[in-house]
């Protein structure tokens, strides 16, 4: 699918917050995620030791607490310069079974791309 102009506001904001507040070795990735209203959620992952939830998991739950229950697009940008990332296999589960038509914006900087989640999933 080809990338909207609000898809690229998306990267641009998941950019920003990685820029912003990815600093160090406990937050390495920053997602955003946009509602078929605009509205627009943020959030980083929480590495430990033990794990922690990936970034895009975190907006899951910073949209559910202001109410949103229905996110139509999200990104996940690495931190120091690193471009967009693919969901891991965990959060892309997550995401369909939340979201099932939610579209994630993957691929190379010179070539993203919007693709439905059941895309990204193997056997789908």
């Amino acid at each position: 699918m080809s990338m909207r102009d609000t898809d690229r506001a998306l990267v641009q904001a998941a950019t920003a917050v990685a820029k912003l507040r990815c600093r160090s070795d406990r937050h390495t990735v920053a997602a955003a995620a946009r509602t078929a209203a605009g509205r627009v959620f943020t959030g980083v992952n929480v590495h430990h030791v033990t794990g922690g939830p990936c970034a895009e998991v975190v907006v899951i739950g910073a949209a559910a607490t202001q109410g949103e229950t229905e996110l139509e697009t999200i990104v996940a940008v690495g931190d120091r310069g690193r471009d967009v990332l693919t969901p891991c296999g965990p959060c892309q589960q997550v995401l369909r079974d939340y979201f099932p038509s939610i579209r994630v914006i993957v691929g190379p900087a010179d070539a993203l791309r919007a693709v439905p989640v059941a895309e990204l999933l193997p056997g789908e």
